[in-house]
């Protein structure tokens, strides 16, 4: 049992001036794994006036201290990583061997070892001749005091890929992440402290949408909010950054497009696919949600799609050969298996999984992974964001028609083509309306940008991009 009753504010570990604790489920069990005290209006101002006035000095700070810091950062969180994944692994149930412990945990890390990167020659100072031969400059600056808002799906890599830019660019900031996983989280912020991360700089603060989420999102003296999670609640942090014009980044839903063309290896292409799609029982923003086949391999793709939920292992998180761990939060259960109810009730093939608990397992929030097919691009389970292990399978009659339909959604954050034409994927590639289109299952990279187009967001994370967001542009002239 974790009790996280304190939050992080200018460099101390602190008494919140709030007492409306929250208690954190372990999807698992369904059992409580702890408590935080979520924070209230004064804790939150409390928080952002530590980090408005370590702004002024950190802000000055040399592009060398912060390479010091970033290093002191790296080592810091390395040697914390397996608590963060028996963390993760607690608070939303990602399998420890297989995800939290080699994937989760060490995405932190990684974001942190990218920016480091970056930050070692980026031009945050540039000349500029003007026609009269004068000598101008153009100078990338911190932006302000950030509000970073996470989501519990990847919790620590959310985190990492806003604190590390915010820290590269010279800001202060305050962190509130879920709280529905807040234990990595407070496991970074130690980290933070060991670093030596100066007083004010990073500061966190436990609390949900509601109170802390708006308070912080309307605070006047909050420069730039980043935010991570559902499209609903961007579009109310947007209204609420307007009134003070606030600068914004949102990374917000998906419904991604994965395009198998009919030369691909159906075999090969199809169990990538199913297993991308069950990866962190299936929530993440970019997994593979729609699965696009031409309509004369509908039943081989359904036929290896089946044989293929056979590799999937469902079960303890904590049983190094599970694959498939519970949802995140008894919210998300009931969530995911309306959508799989409200598949069967608009006609979807069902042929794998389904909306009943998995009969071997009595408590926790387990769903089967669960395949439809004959789906049509107008059933809500093709249009809305699941977030759970449900694959649904589209049929297309051609090359047009499977762009269409990818395109067709409010949504734009990812897409997925396979083919054995890698320059016939590219140029399908530049006709889909999404941030970031992956070809035959290629490896992400972080230093390239990640974000999306449409209702799936507004700005970039990761590399150069993230830290571009977190940047003023001045002019010096003379």
């Amino acid at each position: 049992m974790r009790q996280c009753n304190q939050h992080y504010i200018n460099g101390e570990w602190i008494k919140p001036f709030s007492e409306r604790h929250f208690e954190v489920i372990n999807p698992a069990t369904e059992q409580s794994a702890g408590s935080i005290i979520l924070a209230n209006t004064d804790d939150v101002n409390r928080a952002v006036t530590a980090a408005k006035e370590a702004f002024p000095s950190y802000s000055l700070s040399s592009i060398d201290e912060r390479i010091a810091m970033f290093e002191a950062i790296l080592a810091a969180y390395s040697a914390r990583v397996d608590d963060i994944a028996a963390a993760i692994t607690t608070e939303m149930g990602a399998p420890y061997a297989f995800l939290a412990k080699p994937q989760q945990a060490p995405t932190g890390a990684g974001h942190f070892a990218t920016m480091l990167e970056v930050l070692k020659t980026f031009a945050f100072e540039t000349d500029q001749v003007s026609a009269q031969g004068n000598t101008n400059k153009v100078v990338r600056e911190a932006i302000g005091v950030c509000a970073l808002i996470t989501p519990w799906n990847w919790p620590v890599n959310q985190i990492a890929c806003k604190v590390a830019p915010a820290l590269a660019a010279g800001c202060t900031m305050v962190l509130k992440p879920s709280e529905v996983s807040p234990f990595s989280a407070h496991i970074f912020a130690e980290v933070m402290a060991e670093a030596g991360v100066p007083a004010g700089v990073f500061n966190l603060i436990d609390g949900d949408g509601a109170e802390a989420g708006q308070a912080l999102t309307s605070h006047p003296e909050i420069d730039m909010i980043s935010f991570t999670g559902s499209t609903r609640a961007g579009k109310a942090i947007s209204h609420a950054a307007a009134e003070g014009i606030k600068s914004v980044a949102l990374e917000l839903g998906g419904k991604s497009a994965n395009i198998l063309l009919e030369d691909c290896d159906f075999p090969q292409e199809v169990t990538r696919g199913v297993l991308q799609m069950m990866h962190n029982s299936g929530q993440t923003c970019t997994a593979p949600s729609r699965m696009l086949v031409p309509a004369s391999r509908l039943a081989e793709v359904e036929a290896i799609a089946c044989a293929a939920c056979e590799q999937v292992v469902l079960g303890d998180p904590l049983n190094e050969k599970t694959t498939l761990g519970p949802l995140s939060s008894p919210m998300q259960y009931k969530k995911v298996t309306a959508l799989i109810q409200t598949g069967i009730n608009e006609g979807a093939k069902l042929i794998s999984g389904g909306s009943e608990r998995p009969a071997d397992i009595d408590a926790g929030c387990y769903v089967s992974p669960t395949i439809f097919s004959q789906v049509s691009n107008d059933m809500t389970i093709a249009r809305e964001e699941i977030f759970g292990p449900v694959l649904s399978i589209l049929p297309y009659a051609d090359e047009a028609e499977a762009i269409a339909i990818a395109n067709d959604t409010d949504y734009g954050l990812a897409a997925y083509i396979s083919s054995s034409d890698p320059e016939r994927a590219r140029a399908i590639a530049r006709q889909l309306r999404a941030g970031m289109v992956k070809i035959n299952g290629a490896a992400g990279d972080l230093h390239l940008p990640f974000g999306g187009y449409k209702q799936s967001g507004i700005g970039r994370e990761w590399g150069a991009w993230g830290l571009d967001e977190y940047l003023e542009t001045k002019a010096v002239i003379g």
